[in-house]
């Protein structure tokens, strides 16, 4: 687990030293442990060290910084080269299956001199080239330069669970695991993307799509390549490796179908307990951070001193803590809790924006963010976490509308009306929410507008500027994916797993945990995983009754205990984010107020202020867009953002 940066310059141009010295200085908390650089003339011998001198009359320049999970000795030094000096790699990630790959290599011919899983990466690339994506298990971001082919290729994981964010001009090309860093190699000034922005203030989306928040500044998306020629290096642009076939059926029984899932699941959180630094767990008392601890502890046996961390909020609305310590009897896990209030939240809001660079969707950010500082105060360095879970087997509520669509697409209505009917009993959903999520879904687009002005929810409401919205050619239309298959269902999880909850929620975990030089891994999210859960019948992830994870949660009987198993209820690491605002409003009316909110054209302040004020009396109903305004407000003071077009 790393950071990278790096530059390819445009014919006649040189890499600036002290840029990428300024980037590599700026990612120190993702990789405390080392540095290296590597520069390239594209003529003579690359040439690394740990200085940046290195890169002087280079058009090729390469840094990393380490953060040492695997191999902790200076053989995984990085960039890394290949003994013939054609491959030369810097790499920010964890490859799991990296000792069944190195047998294979091994006994091909390769010769190893590091134990760690970067050396098994750069074998594989010059061994199988491209293909060596497809055989990795694992998160990675990497680069690697090809001296024979004049490329520099860059390469992000099957779901993007680390990042790379990377900028083009007519200069040439700079990447980096992290915005601000590609800001610093390519002389960027920090500009507001005048889309991105409306589409987090409206809808509460990042990271939804390959540009960012900031202008100029795009991330590589999930499962893509970005191959760049050295001597032309305009113009490049990413292509897939990998996707989903939602075509694909499984004819297995639930009882068959779970047995293989769980069989699965236990091999991939064998494969991610692979470490040489201590391991332990977030955990929240849902059904996937369970599943995790329980497993580790089924894996390891007695002698894995298995520590786990957990957010109890303190009300009683959303505390699960009966649910923590049920677990944590039942694995003999040690239990860490952290309990942050409002007062703490405004005191570190502004380390917070600057580890998240974007703006994010709520306050649940923040308690993510207490739980990894908890896990490096008691020494752990690596974490396993739940995520993608919900999006795998369907555990949101919004998912029931989905399967509702379905069933009537199919004329399945009995089935549908039982759905309705049990529904009405699961806690937060009423009847009404899930019809009006079910006809978002079925209206055509041309309607869409005219249902939510009926709903109450404008495209346009009024705390957004009408006057900036015309400025900027905002495109004002919801980039929320709608379900158009009849298997609405498994068209809806291939898509938030690719492009709305999944990948803002691997950011906020990915910036939180490496904050804190911690690896956070997430073993639900493996391409075998994803392909096998999307191949089953609709009805094995929500049931008739409307029960989510029905296949997940008969997979984990008889290891999970069953007080969570039996859970009906979705809680999903909430923050009581009312009542903090409304203790902190003094604070909150502050920020509207201030001198930096009327430095943001997009927000209508009075208007803001008044629905805000609307909220405070009881007249108007809370939304999480009062949290959005804050955090757009004083992202844009804290990290220097302009507005102009």
């Amino acid at each position: 687990m790393c950071g990278i940066a790096g530059v390819v310059r445009a014919q006649g141009q040189a890499v600036d030293p002290d840029r990428l010295r300024i980037a590599a200085e700026r990612l120190a908390h993702r990789g405390p442990d080392d540095l290296g650089y590597l520069g390239w003339d594209g003529s003579s011998d690359p040439t690394s060290g740990r200085e940046p001198d290195v890169l002087l009359g280079s058009r090729v320049g390469l840094a990393h910084r380490r953060l040492a999970i695997l191999d902790l000795s200076a053989a995984a030094w990085q960039p890394m080269s290949s003994p013939d000096r054609r491959f030369h790699l810097v790499f920010n990630g964890e490859i799991y299956n990296y000792r069944e790959l190195r047998s294979t290599l091994a006994a091909a011919g390769w010769r190893f001199v590091s134990t760690g899983d970067t050396e098994v990466l750069l074998a594989a690339w010059a061994t199988w080239g491209r293909s060596a994506l497809a055989r990795l298990v694992g998160m990675f971001a990497f680069a690697v330069l090809d001296v024979h082919e004049r490329r520099l290729v860059l390469a992000r994981d099957f779901f993007g669970i680390k990042p790379l964010y990377y900028h083009a001009s007519a200069h040439g090309l700079a990447f980096a695991s992290e915005i601000r860093a590609v800001l610093d190699v390519a002389a960027l000034p920090a500009r507001a993307n005048q889309q991105s922005l409306y589409d987090y203030l409206r809808f509460g989306l990042t990271d939804h799509q390959p540009e960012t928040m900031f202008a100029g500044v795009r991330q590589l998306p999930a499962a893509h390549v970005l191959s760049i020629d050295v001597d032309r290096p305009q113009g490049a642009e990413p292509d897939r490796f990998w996707d989903l076939d939602l075509d694909a059926r499984s004819d297995l029984s639930p009882d068959a179908a779970a047995e293989r899932l769980r069989g699965m699941f236990l091999d991939s959180v064998r494969l991610h307990l692979r470490s040489d630094v201590p391991v332990g767990t977030a955990l929240s008392g849902g059904i996937d951070s369970s599943s995790i601890v329980m497993a580790m502890r089924h894996l390891e046996g007695p002698a894995l001193d298995l520590h786990s961390v957990s957010f109890l909020p303190g009300d009683p609305e959303i505390d699960e803590t009966r649910w923590v310590e049920a677990v944590a009897l039942a694995s003999g896990a040690r239990l860490h809790r952290t309990r942050p209030d409002p007062a703490e939240l405004v005191h570190d809001l502004e380390r917070l924006i600057d580890i998240q660079e974007e703006p994010f969707g709520s306050t649940s950010i923040y308690a993510q963010h207490r739980v990894f500082r908890l896990a490096r105060e008691v020494g752990i360095r690596v974490m396993l976490d739940g995520q993608g879970a919900d999006e795998l087997f369907a555990g949101y509520r919004t998912y029931l509308s989905v399967r509702l669509t379905a069933l009537v697409r199919q004329g399945r209505l009995r089935a549908a009306t039982r759905l309705v009917r049990s529904a009405r009993g699961l806690p937060g959903v009423t009847t009404q929410d899930l019809l009006r999520s079910a006809g978002y879904h079925a209206l055509p687009p041309a309607l869409h507008r005219l249902a939510r002005a009926l709903a109450g929810r404008e495209l346009d409401p009024r705390w957004l500027a009408e006057e900036w919205l015309d400025r900027a050619g905002v495109v004002r239309a919801s980039p929320i994916p709608r379900a158009r298959r009849r298997d609405a269902l498994r068209e809806m999880l291939a898509r938030t797993l690719t492009m709305s909850s999944l990948p803002m929620l691997l950011r906020y975990e990915d910036r939180n945990s490496m904050a804190y030089s911690i690896e956070s891994r997430v073993p639900f999210l493996t391409p075998a995983l994803a392909e096998f859960v999307l191949s089953l019948p609709e009805e094995y992830l929500i049931d008739g009754d409307g029960t989510s994870k029905a296949i997940l949660r008969r997979a984990m009987r008889g290891l999970v205990p069953d007080v969570v198993l039996d859970r009906r209820d979705k809680i999903g690491f909430a923050t009581p984010e009312r009542r903090w605002l409304t203790e902190l409003r003094t604070w909150v009316d502050g920020v509207l107020e201030s001198e930096a909110a009327r430095a943001v054209p997009a927000l209508d302040l009075e208007a803001a202020r008044d629905e805000w004020h609307g909220i405070l009396a009881g007249r108007r109903r809370f939304d999480w867009h009062v949290w959005r305004w804050i955090n757009t407000i004083r992202w844009a003071e804290r990290l220097g953002v302009t507005f102009d077009a």
